[in-house]
């Protein structure tokens, strides 16, 4: 990484601190327990690159309870000097989070008779833009569709015509596809300009799912200048599907002979895109994301671009095994072992290719990082209904109250949320705001059939000595790892740890939002609490041995 995306501060008595992830950055604050007393909750106002200063602001504010009969012209967003923010941690996505500082000063706020008095103030820095800068270059999908900003910036509209083709003209729909893709869209299509507009430059491809319209001209604009291993899975295959069109674009626009298409033991599942200048391997992009547009539009997903030649060689060696004989890729050497790959910064990180003989060749690093973990485990997976040890230790880990574990996954049209000290997941249905909306809220986009939660990413230690994240195609399954092409990254520089980690956490608590709405009704309305309450807001983050306490001293203490 080019450099270190945290910051901290400390001021008489209020500290702060910035964990930043691809324009989006987790603030944690804390107070010393003298301070407390009175304690309304914190104002964030934030200052970004253009200098114009404003107070983030809260859905929830002490004046109006939010039901099911608020109507939204009695509901207003509330700047938190007003309305503060009665929590120890926030994260914020500022709409034009491009390269550049944000300041954000964290002020604690006092009940003072029928006011606001304002404390002491912290200051800290988030340095988006690092990155995009760095060495690989990271990037995430927003994974917001069914969400309240997808309502309210586009109105639910579709994001794609009704009768799927692979060729509709993507322009009505390239500001929603910016918006959902992100950063993670981004980095795919400069990649692949990079490719098109130079000579001595080919390309090889591994693709799972692909329909991306877009990306599909682009393939097909390469022209001889690309080779590809395609997955002929049933779903890729059977009548209706998108991949059997985007197959034979592609052979006849690059010659049947490049062109191979099949499954290994069960799925071609690797999504990859390697670029040769003069025939080696310079440059290459993996991650979560299909070429499609679930992957990048409808799903939370991430990619990774390394911009390495040692890297790249890997991704070729990999696959030239695959190009060449499929069936026999778990007895090749690329197979076998985990190899070393260089980063900027020179952090350890290292990659390993799958189909093996055994899944423990890829699977016992993981299992032994989550096993060792001293402080945290956060994490975002598909699904934890597949077998091995590394989707056992998930589902078990809540038990474990010496961890802070946080996870998101998803199974039969419901997302699983996990919590510290939860080895049984709440529920979040994506319907809930399709069928049952509480203004002020809009109705949503229930996010149509399929994953949503589609990333394969465990953040381990993020903020401690030894962090390390696994990320890649790998749905971290025993049977994945014995049966799919897949490939399956460990890195331990701690900016990469963090951005992931707090993009987890950023899933959790966006989705946590589902189930917070159906407490909105007139015995337990939505609310800030006051100055009489029984029990203060804060009491909990300083109660030892306790869930808050916990998350209070991880991200903040």
């Amino acid at each position: 990484m080019a450099e270190a995306v945290f910051s901290s501060s400390e001021k008489d008595g209020v500290s702060a601190k910035a964990y930043c992830s691809d324009g989006s950055v987790m603030l944690a604050f804390d107070l010393d327990q003298q301070l407390t007393s009175g304690l309304a909750g914190f104002a964030i106002k934030c200052t970004p690159p253009s200098g114009n200063p404003y107070y983030i602001p809260n859905r929830l504010s002490f004046s109006t309870p939010i039901t099911t009969k608020t109507t939204p012209e009695q509901r207003k967003w509330t700047p938190s000097s007003q309305a503060p923010i009665q929590k120890f941690r926030w994260i914020d996505f500022p709409n034009d989070a491009g390269s550049g500082t944000f300041t954000y000063e964290v002020t604690p706020m006092y009940f003072d008779g029928n006011a606001l008095r304002a404390g002491p103030v912290a200051s800290v820095q988030a340095k988006f833009g690092a990155l995009q800068t760095g060495n690989p270059d990271i990037g995430f999908t927003r994974g917001y569709i069914s969400s309240q900003g997808y309502a309210a910036r586009f109105n639910n509209a579709p994001i794609r015509p009704d009768t799927k083709t692979i060729d509709f003209d993507t322009a009505p729909y390239v500001k929603q596809y910016e918006w959902l893709g992100y950063h993670a869209r981004q980095i795919l299509f400069n990649f692949m300009q990079e490719c098109m507009a130079d000579p001595d430059v080919t390309v090889d491809l591994f693709a799972y799912d692909l329909d991306e319209p877009d990306f599909v001209r682009d393939l097909v604009n390469l022209g001889g200048k690309l080779r590809a291993v395609l997955d002929n899975a049933s779903l890729h295959t059977q009548k209706g599907a998108m991949e059997i069109d985007a197959l034979a674009l592609l052979q006849q626009s690059a010659g049947e002979d490049h062109i191979q298409v099949g499954h290994f033991k069960r799925f071609a599942h690797d999504k990859v895109l390697i670029q040769k200048k003069n025939g080696v391997a310079v440059k290459v992009l993996t991650g979560s994301a299909n070429f499609s547009v679930r992957g990048l539009y409808v799903q939370a997903n991430n990619v990774l671009v390394f911009n390495n030649a040692d890297t790249a060689g890997l991704y070729e060696q990999a696959f030239n095994e695959a190009f060449t004989d499929m069936k026999n890729f778990s007895k090749a050497a690329i197979a076998q072992e985990w190899f070393p790959i260089n980063i900027s910064g020179g952090a350890p990180c290292s990659i390993c290719f799958s189909p093996h003989k055994t899944a423990e060749v890829s699977l016992d690093k993981v299992a032994t990082a989550i096993q060792n973990a001293k402080s945290s485990v956060i994490y975002a997976v598909m699904q934890l209904g597949g077998g091995g040890q590394v989707l056992q230790q998930l589902r078990e880990i809540g038990s474990n109250n010496q961890i802070f574990s946080y996870g998101v996954t998803q199974s039969a049209g419901k997302l699983n949320l996990y919590q510290p000290g939860q080895t049984k997941a709440i529920f979040a249905d994506f319907n809930y705001l399709s069928s049952k909306v509480p203004a002020p809220f809009r109705k949503e986009w229930s996010g149509g059939a399929g994953q949503v939660i589609h990333d394969k990413f465990v953040a381990v230690d993020f903020n401690g000595e030894n962090p390390v994240v696994f990320s890649g195609s790998s749905n971290l399954a025993e049977g994945g790892e014995k049966e799919n092409g897949d490939n399956l990254l460990a890195i331990t520089d701690p900016a990469i740890v963090i951005a992931y980690a707090v993009e987890g956490i950023r899933l959790v608590d966006h989705y946590h939002f589902r189930m917070v709405m159906k407490t909105a009704t007139d015995v337990k309305p939505l609310e800030l609490q006051g100055p009489d309450a029984p029990q203060p807001w804060w009491q909990p983050y300083y109660t030892p041995d306790t869930v808050k306490y916990n998350d209070r001293m991880l991200f903040a203490g």
